[in-house]
């Protein structure tokens, strides 16, 4: 038992002076008999043995070794033990990583030719909560085999994935996609024609509205006020890159005492939302200007109107904006000349050939300040 035993001892110190690498290269399986190597916790004791000498005969100066202080010390979990990044840096690293990604962790595009049902349930028959336009953009909550849960704008609901980029094809078109905009920061935003406080006063437009950047030139920002490049002061305005999101149910749907016509009339205008924007053109699918849209629309009605905003603007009962029903005419001006049309369609909003960048979309009715209130429907 004695020889047993120095056979044992010589055994392990010969192996314990050896390098790491000749250890692995080792008949180790030759020693598993006499006792299990273990660098995870501390060896078992065998009943009935006195262990006071287990560490004298192991060879270690301290008991409980583990793997990781075999191996060096920098690998694994020891990295984030004797890191010296604070929380405050892995906050800031997270930020950056969001802003790269447009304000979203896990973006999805919409991948469609118009607009992307949002469904209340994740199934074809689900109550629809809104829509997601062309291109728009979504916070993807959850992906559930053939649905994706998402949330965009103020609508949370179900889309079909088919019709949803994620990943790095998402990253990619919203490279394409991204707007450069300034958010009004202050009550009532001056727009002029030129970049300095001696040019004429355009429009003001309303804190919380969103203005297409063309450029940032020194303390003024120029700006598409529709298909007009203008200047606004950049101390009143934040700048940064957006996606376009999601449209409400409530951007699509009317308060009671409204005729079927003027519903209809809405319903067919916005199924045009994301169609290109072209000067002098005149259709509702390959191009159309602001006054061009209005007079498609309505002529499916029976409605013939003029070709131009300013002509336009002479037909029908001039109306308070503050009167104005889904289905009546919205007019804007450049001082006292009207430039710009577009459709009331309820709930605060209005719909119009924007621009070349936006092309027909929804906005807010006092987006910039309306000038004039026509109704040319008589229900």
């Amino acid at each position: 038992m004695k020889r047993r035993g120095m056979l044992i001892i010589i055994t392990a110190v010969i192996f314990a002076s050896l390098p790491l690498t000749a250890r692995a290269a080792m008949p180790v399986p030759d020693l598993l008999p006499i006792g299990q190597l273990r660098l995870d916790e501390e060896p078992e004791q065998e009943a009935g043995e006195d262990n006071d000498n287990s560490v004298e005969e192991s060879g270690s100066d301290e008991a409980g070794e583990t793997a990781q202080d075999v191996l060096n010390p920098s690998i694994g979990s020891g990295t984030i033990l004797i890191s010296e990044k604070t929380a405050e840096d892995y906050e800031l690293a997270y930020e950056r990583a969001k802003n790269a990604n447009w304000g979203y962790t896990n973006l999805g595009i919409a991948d469609v030719s118009d607009n992307l049902n949002i469904r209340a349930i994740a199934a074809e028959d689900g109550r629809l909560v809104g829509k997601l336009p062309k291109d728009a953009a979504c916070e993807v909550l959850d992906l559930e085999d053939a649905w994706a849960h998402i949330v965009s704008g103020n609508v949370e609901g179900y889309v079909s994935r088919d019709y949803l980029l994620t990943g790095i094809p998402a990253k990619h078109r919203a490279e394409e996609l991204a707007t450069t905009i300034a958010k009004v920061t202050t009550d009532s935003l001056k727009v002029r024609a030129e970049a300095n406080t001696d040019s004429e006063v355009i429009t003001l437009v309303p804190r919380g509205e969103e203005l297409e950047v063309s450029a940032v030139e020194g303390d003024w920002v120029k700006v598409f006020l529709d298909d007009e490049e203008v200047f606004v002061s950049a101390e009143y305005v934040e700048v940064s890159a957006e996606l376009g999101t999601a449209v409400t149910m409530s951007e699509l749907l009317y308060g009671q005492g409204i005729s079927d016509v003027r519903v209809d009339i809405c319903q067919y205008a916005k199924e045009f939302i994301g169609n290109p924007y072209v000067w002098g053109g005149t259709s509702l699918t390959k191009g159309t200007d602001c006054s061009g849209f209005v007079m498609g629309v309505f002529k499916k009605y029976g409605v013939k109107l003029p070709r131009n905003s300013r002509a336009q603007a002479g037909c029908g009962t001039t109306i308070k904006v503050s009167e104005a029903k889904p289905g009546d005419l919205i007019f804007y001006a450049k001082g006292k000349t009207i430039n710009h049309v577009a459709i009331y369609i309820g709930n605060g909003q209005v719909i119009h050939a924007s621009s070349p960048k936006t092309g027909i979309k929804i906005s807010n009715v006092s987006y910039r300040s309306p000038f004039k209130a026509v109704r040319v429907l008589y229900d």
